[in-house]
């Protein structure tokens, strides 16, 4: 109660209406398979297209098969995210699942990278692709993420800037001081000084450029080499005259490293990151900023460590400055790679202002694998507090807005892998039904007759899963050639176009199948007469109207739950008014909460009604609200418990419509 003291007048804001509830979204899909490339640890982000699919977990060759040990398959994650946003779906989670040749999957961690890796002929056992150590000295290059897509070609440039030495004019003695402009701590610089020694007149030299801050001015550390200068030769800027022509006088560049990952062949260019300072102490306004900051094991920047490709790691005991990474990446003598410019004038600076680089070096990424062919407990993952990680489908549980899960792919070569892709479904069905909002779509397997799908159903039975057959066969856009896919991306593209354009509450069927150029078994009505009943969804075609998902029933033997619609439709009452009324919580519970309650609760079922999402001429014939002493004893009052009851008349589906015709006599009385 707000306090009333003094005398005056009192603004006070107040509400005379109810709390409104939000309908939540239906159309976001969470897919589980093994990619490419990309992370299989962090954090699902979420995907709204297929290039940004690609972006993270096919950046190389998009589409391209995978190349499990003993086996070759489809990229069947990948055609499922192409089918989904082309048949209509907005926002997808991926969770990555990767089992390697040996052991179990466990990322990295900074103190793995100095360990030698394990091999399996000419693979890494954790299916990372690596630069052969050997030839980098204390340097680590490997893939940030596991995949044989990543073994392909880095290279390292090193890139100097325009001239930074500036002179300054004493306004005391009137004479001319050098200095640096624009240069940080610890950048690597080079230096020819034409004018005085320890550089030779015309060659040049690497040095690292330190703030003396005693002095206030920059002293050099140059680059250790026979010639023309040895180690601790250390000199500044006092020594460097800055008056002299561009093209003759003394010059300080600042040198930086260039990064660009290469095509196995080395003909394209896949990215390249510039700008990137050697010394691995380097910071740049208080933050580190070397190439070691940049592609860290573990990046500051979430998105880099999902985004980046390259890891780049050092042993701080044979790697401490930048001229040991020079050294390491451009021999004992780099200075060849950087000479003067040619004639040719820019924006009023000469040539010799800049720094024509001379051909760096690249390195070949090898011993990246696509490991084993995932299985359930890949699948299954896990999510351990102490390790700050989780795996598989145990990412999806952390995600609130997921509505629909699948797994395509968990069925391909049945006959081999039947336990485990049993298994997969059963994860699945168990993973939607532990999260009660969610509903899985679940494939049959490729090549199965319709005796053996019904046996698969026989097997199942869950109000939170929907069994689709078929396969489609759609044109593979990287082989030009036929390909049959598992029906869930399609599916899950179809209930995410059918919510947006119609509504949960309408059954995501006779909906055409896009992409679809046909099924890999055309069904006709008498067995899907066989199926139907059974609540196995059909995909069919139909002369004049294409190719069509025909079937929307769960896989439940309870009747009240039969329709894949009214599932789905319940799960967004239930999480919308679950988010909607968390006010509610530690209110008074009393008659004004009671009533608050069931006006918020009213309003937002009258909007479904009003919608076409209830049955009933009425709103009282299409939805209840109660909640009052009749729904709630004194104990459960005494034991802080509010308990509202709500009954609404959902739509179902007509499935079967009916028409009967029957003679007429003309002249006779209705």
């Amino acid at each position: 109660m707000p306090e009333y003291l003094a005398p005056g007048v009192f603004v006070e804001e107040t509400s005379f209406r109810a709390k409104s509830i939000e309908g939540v979204s239906t159309t976001t899909t969470g897919f589980i398979g093994a990619a490419r490339f990309g992370p299989v640890a962090m954090e699902p982000d979420i995907v709204t297209s297929l290039s940004d699919y690609e972006r993270l977990y096919d950046p190389f060759a998009p589409g391209s098969e995978v190349a499990w040990s003993g086996s070759t398959a489809p990229n069947f994650l990948w055609h499922a995210v192409r089918a989904f946003f082309n048949e209509g779906g907005k926002r997808l989670y991926v969770s990555r699942v990767f089992k390697p040749l040996t052991g179990e999957f466990e990322p990295f961690t900074a103190a793995d990278e100095l360990a030698s890796a394990a091999m399996t002929g000419t693979h890494y056992q954790d299916g990372h692709a690596r630069v052969d150590p050997s030839g980098l000295g204390g340097l680590r290059v490997r893939a940030r993420h596991p995949g044989a897509a990543a073994n392909l070609r880095v290279r390292f440039t090193l890139k100097g800037g325009a001239n930074v030495l500036v002179g300054q004019v004493d306004p005391v003695s009137g004479s001319t001081i050098p200095t640096l402009r624009s240069v940080n701590d610890l950048d690597l610089v080079w230096i020819r000084d034409r004018t005085s020694s320890p550089a030779a007149a015309d060659t040049g030299l690497f040095a690292v450029a330190h703030w003396d801050e005693d002095q206030a001015l920059w002293r050099f550390e140059p680059m250790a080499l026979t010639s023309p200068v040895e180690a601790g030769d250390w000199f500044d800027v006092t020594a460097l005259n800055p008056d002299q022509a561009p093209d003759q006088g003394d010059s300080v560049r600042i040198v930086t490293l260039g990064v660009s990952l290469l095509s196995r062949d080395g003909a394209r260019e896949i990215a390249t990151w510039a700008g990137l300072p050697l010394h691995p102490s380097h910071r740049s306004a208080g933050a580190a900023d070397s190439v070691f900051a940049r592609f860290a094991t573990e990046p500051t920047s979430t998105a880099d460590a999902r985004g980046l490709p390259l890891v780049i790691a050092r042993d701080p005991a044979a790697v401490s400055d930048a001229f040991d990474v020079l050294a390491a990446l451009f021999g004992a003598d780099p200075t060849t790679l950087l000479v003067p410019g040619t004639e040719e004038t820019r924006r009023g600076v000469t040539p010799a202002d800049k720094l024509t680089l001379g051909v760096g070096n690249t390195f070949l990424l090898e011993g990246g694998n696509d490991g084993q062919r995932p299985e359930a407990g890949e699948y299954e993952g896990e999510a351990d507090p102490r390790k700050g990680y989780s795996l598989g489908l145990k990412q999806f549980e952390d995600i609130e807005d997921i509505s629909m899960v699948a797994a395509p792919g968990s069925t391909w070569n049945y006959a081999a892998y039947r336990e485990n892709a049993n298994a997969v479904t059963g994860l699945l069905i168990g993973h939607a039904e532990r999260m009660r909002y969610r509903v899985a779509l679940l494939d049959s397997a490729e090549g199965q007759t319709i005796s053996d799908v019904r046996g698969m159903r026989a097997k199942l039975d869950s109000k939170h899963a929907a069994l689709y057959y078929p396969w489609v066969s759609v044109l593979d856009p990287v082989t030009r050639q036929e390909i049959k896919l598992p029906p869930s991306g399609f599916v899950a593209g179809i209930c995410a176009r059918n919510d947006v354009e119609r509504g949960v509450w309408k059954a995501p069927a006779n909906e055409v199948v896009r992409l679809a150029l046909g099924f890999e078994t055309l069904l006709n009505k008498g067995q899907q007469e066989v199926l139907n009943p059974e609540g196995v969804n059909c995909l069919r075609y139909f002369e004049g109207r294409g190719f069509r998902l025909w079937g929307a029933r769960t896989i439940s033997s309870d009747p009240e739950w039969k329709y894949l619609n009214v599932r789905r439709y319940f799960a967004y009452l239930e999480r919308s008014i679950d988010k909607g009324t968390q006010w509610a919580v530690f209110e008074p519970n009393g008659d004004a909460l009671w009533a608050n309650v069931r006006r918020t609760i009213e309003d937002f079922l009258l909007n479904e009604w009003q919608s076409g999402a209830l049955l009933g001429d009425k709103p009282e014939k299409a939805f209840f609200v109660r909640c009052d002493r009749s729904t709630m004893t004194q104990n459960d009052l005494d034991n802080g418990r509010l308990i509202c009851l709500i009954g609404v008349a959902p739509l179902k589906p007509a499935e079967f419509v009916i028409f009967r015709i029957g003679q007429w006599t003309a002249d006779r009385r209705a």
